[in-house]
């Protein structure tokens, strides 16, 4: 743990948190969101499960979706069922299997494999703090079933605007019930949670597991962590 700048506990009144990379590794749990969709198209719409194995094909679509609706850049959900129905008319599928293809693919975005310091660090905090996810991804607390540490939920989606936009930040401290200045905010992505965070009044903690270099100066964050167990006993004191 590696204090930054002057971290004050006594201001914490509340704490928002970051969900994909810390709580959970976010790309195994995509992979085999993924991995479990391409197995329901092999078996429901070959010719789409076919284009979608050709090399380049889903980077194309990605493309041409950040391209044309630019108006779901902050929805995945949106986002990848429209994509499923692209690929689905290409192939010449039924357009309408989007949606239970993408429920089958969200049913797993929503098995997650948590760190072994998440669960732990999540009593804790709860127990002492109101608690509110903010996230730019479209994982669910309640079907991760997490949601009872939770006093609420902000997501780019619901929003309108994603980290590190200080509304979404705003707006989470409005949920906690206290000013942004009395917010702890907990995130792995320096940029997206420290910078957004500190741009909005919040004290940061960075959960930095993989060691990497901070290269936001002159921003910093108030706490470096490599793992939550650190920041709970901090704040334990």
């Amino acid at each position: 743990m590696n204090p930054s700048t002057t971290f004050d506990p006594d201001r914490v009144r509340a704490i928002t948190l970051d969900l994909d990379d810390t709580l959970w590794p976010t790309w195994p749990t995509i992979a085999r969101a993924e991995a479990a969709l391409q197995k329901w198209l092999t078996e429901n719409a070959p010719a789409t499960a076919a284009l979608c194995a050709a090399p380049g094909a889903l980077r194309e679509v990605r493309t041409h979706m950040n391209t044309h609706r630019p108006d779901l850049a902050h929805d995945m959900s949106a986002l990848r069922r429209e994509s499923i129905r692209l690929v689905l008319c290409r192939a010449g599928d039924d357009p309408a299997l989007a949606e239970p293809a993408f429920e089958v693919f969200f049913a797993e975005r929503q098995r997650v494999e948590f760190f072994d310091d998440a669960l732990p660090a999540l009593e804790f905090l709860a127990s002492r703090f109101p608690v509110v996810a903010v996230s730019n991804g479209n994982a669910d607390v309640h079907r991760v079933g997490i949601g009872r540490h939770f006093r609420g939920a902000v997501s780019a989606r619901s929003l309108g605007v994603g980290k590190p936009d200080r509304r979404i930040f705003d707006a989470a401290a409005a949920t906690a019930g206290v000013a942004p200045q009395a917010v702890l905010h907990v995130g792995d992505d320096a940029h997206l949670d420290g910078v957004g965070a500190l741009n909005a009044g919040m004290q940061v903690a960075w959960v930095n597991r993989e060691g990497h270099s901070w290269e936001h100066a002159p921003h910093q964050p108030h706490l470096t962590v490599r793992e939550l167990r650190s920041l709970c006993e901090l704040l334990g004191r």
